[in-house]
């Protein structure tokens, strides 16, 4: 006959076995940002919502800030008379040329201070000095070297741009895994296939987020150079709504500005999905 102490030694060697045995939630599937499909866009249909809300209420004086209404309407005014198109292309020019050179030379400049001992030791004294320069400062020069065109705001765009794709280049070779450069050397692999196959792809997360922040450099910087000296553009056409106190025209061609940064935005998760499936 089993005795008390008996029972109570099974019962906890009972639990000890259901404890030894339950069941663990796996917890090693790495951490996979994910965002709502839909949430953003509800959120911002709701601000807008109100605003307009807002606006139909005489809440806010429409001088100061319009209704949401009133700018779709400017900007199909804008539309209309062809004056969107030709401020529009004037920018998109600029931007694409400046951000091509500047990403280009940047690219080739990040990967040398990355790979080469003489170019870092060269090439970080030079960026650390003229990278916090303001790029707008050097458009005044720049007229005086380029002459009155688009040569000096295309090329305050290329300045702005190589210094933050050079950074951004240059910490992403640093970061990729010098075990993985190793072991490739070990085999005997070409350098150049060691840049194309390892170098390349560890350093591209870095590249990629680096021309998120040079797509926005070079809207800045197209948007100041046009105000300083342009005739055309979104910059010139948005300081001359300011000074015609045009507050609808002013904030559709910010309206514009931000539908230009969502579809940049747009471009580069395309290429991340596309070129970063391996991770």
């Amino acid at each position: 006959m089993p005795t008390a102490r008996s029972s109570m030694l099974d019962r906890a060697t009972d639990t000890s076995t259901n404890e030894t045995t339950r069941r663990v939630r796996f917890r090693g599937a790495g951490f996979v940002p994910a965002s709502s499909r839909f949430g953003g866009w509800i959120a911002l249909a709701l601000v807008i919502a109100i605003w307009q809300a807002a606006g139909n209420a005489k809440l806010v004086n429409p001088l100061f800030l319009p209704a949401p209404s009133a700018i779709v309407r400017a900007i199909y005014e804008l539309a209309i008379s062809g004056a969107l198109w030709q401020h529009l292309s004037a920018s998109l020019l600029r931007i694409g040329v400046g951000w091509l050179l500047g990403t280009a030379a940047g690219v080739v400049v990040g990967f040398a201070i990355g790979l080469s001992r003489l170019a870092r030791s060269i090439g970080i004294t030079f960026i650390s000095a003229l990278f916090p320069i303001p790029k707008i400062a050097l458009l005044p020069l720049l007229i005086l070297w380029l002459g009155i065109g688009e040569e000096p705001k295309i090329a305050t765009i290329a300045l702005g741009v190589f210094f933050s794709t050079a950074i951004s280049v240059y910490s992403g070779v640093d970061a990729v895994p010098r075990n993985l450069i190793r072991m490739a050397q070990s085999f005997n692999v070409p350098f150049v296939t060691i840049v194309r196959k390892v170098v390349w792809p560890g350093a591209l997360p870095a590249i990629l987020a680096g021309f998120r922040i040079t797509a926005s450099v070079a809207l800045l910087l197209v948007v100041s150079a046009e105000m300083i000296g342009a005739q055309y553009g979104i910059g010139a056409f948005v300081l001359q709504a300011g000074n015609l106190m045009q507050t609808d025209q002013l904030l559709a061609g910010v309206v514009i500005l931000s539908v230009f940064g969502l579809v940049v935005g747009k471009v580069i998760n395309l290429l991340e999905i596309r070129l970063l499936h391996w991770r």
